[in-house]
């Protein structure tokens, strides 16, 4: 299995170890990986975690043995269930979120999930329990049916400029000056390919199946141009590209993305960019989009269509949550369960709740 992508050993902890102690360390951190990838939700079924939620966990799961080794005055792999009560004391008093307790917490128990199947020790029940608001019992923020809207309308302005033969000439010196920042090339040098390059359909459709299809930032870095369907109006998102790796999905398309897609396909071929490439969507600097820069231009979006995000948690899985909350509305569990790719209806059930502007509706109705 390669764990390349896996930060094994952090820089903070490579700093602070010898070098027989850091193959220990990494040693240790790799057989947990493996078997949390393969195991760690369901030994007896062989199912195991998404590569990004072990990715993110692993993480404050290395704070945590950093912690211990505060405590103890020396570097030790024998974590105790002593060891993640202080820590969990710890971030109680800690200026931190209860988002980042509640994850800290979730990586102790899978650390010790780890260790009561493969190193005979026991699990581990804290005694501090924390919570976020952000749990699969609660929805968390989501774009109401006019910001959706009003954000796939966003897309189409996205970095576009007028048409080359509808500008004055002054205006299309300005633009050209433009287009030579953008694409960090001499002014004399921009062509009409770049021109059509600036009014590309890779944000348009990159937005609009993530509105239809509800897609995770670790979707949209791993889509290929195999999982197009143009003729069905479909995304195939095989089981070894699916986030949860659970099964195979065939996920419906709107025509409007649907044609979005067939625009791109057709321009994606015309740019360097793309040669030898699989990604169906990458950055300028070719590489996949990841969470970060999805909320980048998700903020920019919101900019262009007067969207207040300051005080919303306004990331990509916020689109997601929008289309679970609205598929809901419009069919049922059943097909948002689909829709969004989860394995269990329990999961969907956060979404299945009355939208805010229908309950507003409904109060005017009763007065």
């Amino acid at each position: 299995m390669d764990l390349s992508e896996f930060t094994l050993v952090p820089g903070p902890t490579e700093d602070r170890l010898g070098e027989r102690q850091f193959v220990d360390y990494r040693t240790e951190r790799a057989d947990m990986v493996k078997w949390l990838l393969t195991f760690g939700i369901e030994p007896q079924k062989a199912n195991g975690y998404a590569e990004s939620t072990v990715k993110n966990r692993i993480y404050r799961m290395d704070q945590f043995c950093r912690f211990v080794w505060d405590q103890e005055g020396q570097y030790t792999t024998a974590v105790t269930h002593d060891h993640a009560d202080a820590w969990m004391q710890e971030l109680a008093y800690a200026e931190c979120s209860d988002t980042h307790r509640d994850l800290c917490q979730k990586a102790v128990r899978m650390l010790f999930k780890w260790r009561a199947h493969e190193r005979g020790g026991e699990a581990w029940e804290p005694e501090i329990s924390f919570s976020s608001n952000d749990g699969t019992t609660t929805p968390r923020d989501y774009l109401t049916l006019k910001e959706r809207k009003l954000i796939r309308e966003a897309a189409l302005e996205y970095g576009s400029i007028p048409s080359y033969n509808n500008v004055s000439p002054t205006e299309r010196r300005e633009i050209k000056a433009y287009l030579a920042q953008r694409f960090e090339k001499p002014m004399e040098d921009v062509t009409a390919r770049d021109w059509e390059r600036a009014n590309s359909w890779k944000i348009p459709s990159l937005v609009s199946v993530s509105l239809d299809a509800g897609l995770r930032p670790i979707e949209v870095e791993r889509a290929v141009i195999s999982w197009v369907d143009l003729a069905n109006g479909i995304l195939r998102i095989p089981i070894e590209d699916s986030s949860k790796n659970e099964d195979n999905w065939r996920v419906s398309l709107s025509k409007r993305s649907v044609g979005m897609l067939e625009r791109w396909l057709d321009q994606r071929v015309t740019y360097d960019l793309y040669d030898g490439r699989d990604e169906l969507w990458l950055t300028r600097e070719a590489n996949p989009y990841g969470s970060a820069s999805l909320r980048r231009i998700l903020h920019q979006l919101c900019e262009i269509a007067g969207i207040e995000y300051e005080n919303r948690q306004m990331s990509w899985y916020t689109i997601r949550h929008s289309t679970g909350t609205y598929m809901t509305r419009e069919e049922d569990l059943a097909a948002a369960q689909t829709q969004l790719r989860h394995k269990s209806p329990e999961t969907t059930m956060k979404y299945d709740q009355t939208p805010v502007e229908d309950r507003q509706d409904a109060l005017d109705r009763i007065g």
